[in-house]
């Protein structure tokens, strides 16, 4: 327990970090523009290195398509519930997608090996890809929907090149390209960069938000589909179905991880209530502290 609990603090003290800088700095951090430097440049390098570290393989993608059909079914009870609770766009954006985009890669990847070891590797970044995917579709679509047009929406997923460097990876990977090492060393330069960049920038919008502020029915409909009903669906699903133990179990602890940070970069990048949003991702990281002992009892059941 006690390596689970280190690991979830050790990531954040890049958080805390980026919190010091801004409340020292002020105006003089841009956090706009680091947040486009991550989102078109750093993240590119993350996603190369995360598909091109380990060959792609057709056995490991039950896992992912699992993941999936979970939040897709998660995804459609949200709309429709949050288009009756919601009045205001930007609101219900947020009420709709953001308990799915969940922190799968900085988080759930070491989680998974303090949990699981090693042997959970493969299933994590293939689950994490997954939510790549999620988070640069479903996810732009839906924070862009706050303050853009339904054209304008498809066009920023398109025009992210986040997409377009996943294809390619996966082109690369399927057809046997093997980075050397010099270039691998470079990739992982770049995404360890854009990990550190996304938890420095996570505590940049921490600075100036209060939670106070923030509708009351909002928060409570963001976590109650964050720790209720998304890990109950899964719990259920993975229980109907006949899959090895430690799969399930990365499964569930990957849908159970916090709020992704990256639900602040696009609030941020397409004006979607970007604060509202650091708090709700700050609130679900708090209580994800005590979620996660919990749902490790219930793998037990699985």
């Amino acid at each position: 327990m006690s390596s689970i609990l280190f690991s979830i603090l050790a990531i954040y003290i890049f958080i805390v970090i980026g919190f010091i800088a801004k409340m020292s700095f002020k105006e003089r951090i841009d956090d706009k523009t680091i947040t486009l430097i991550n989102v078109y440049f750093l993240q590119v390098f993350l996603t190369f290195w995360g598909l091109l570290i380990r060959p792609v393989d057709s056995t490991l993608l039950f896992a992912p398509s699992i993941y999936l059909f979970i939040v897709i079914l998660v995804l459609f009870i949200s709309a429709l519930m949050a288009k009756r609770l919601f009045e205001d766009k930007k609101e219900y954006s947020i009420a709709t997608v953001a308990a799915v985009i969940g922190n799968t890669g900085n988080l759930g990847i070491p989680l998974n090996i303090a949990i699981f070891g090693e042997e959970s590797i493969p299933y994590t970044t293939v689950i994490n890809l997954m939510n790549v995917f999620i988070v640069y579709t479903v996810g732009v679509y839906y924070y862009s929907r706050g303050s853009f047009d339904v054209k304008s929406s498809f066009k920023n997923i398109a025009k992210l090149p986040i997409l377009w460097a996943a294809a390619l990876a996966i082109t690369l990977s399927a057809y046997g390209y093997q980075p050397s090492v010099e270039i691998m060393k470079t990739l992982m330069m770049g995404a360890y960069a854009s990990i550190v960049m996304q938890l420095f920038l996570f505590g940049i919008y921490l600075y100036g938000t209060k939670i106070s502020e923030i509708s009351k029915r909002l928060t409570l409909w963001v976590i109650s589909v964050k720790f209720i009903i998304l890990p109950a669906l899964t719990f259920l699903v993975l229980f109907l179905i006949e899959l090895d133990l430690m799969i399930k179990g990365i499964i569930f602890i990957e849908l159970l991880v916090p709020l992704a940070i990256a639900n602040v970069n696009f609030a941020s990048l397409y004006d979607c209530k970007p604060k509202v949003v650091t708090a709700l991702v700050f609130i679900s990281s708090v209580i994800f502290l005590g979620a996660i002992f919990i749902g490790i009892r219930l793998l037990n059941y699985l």
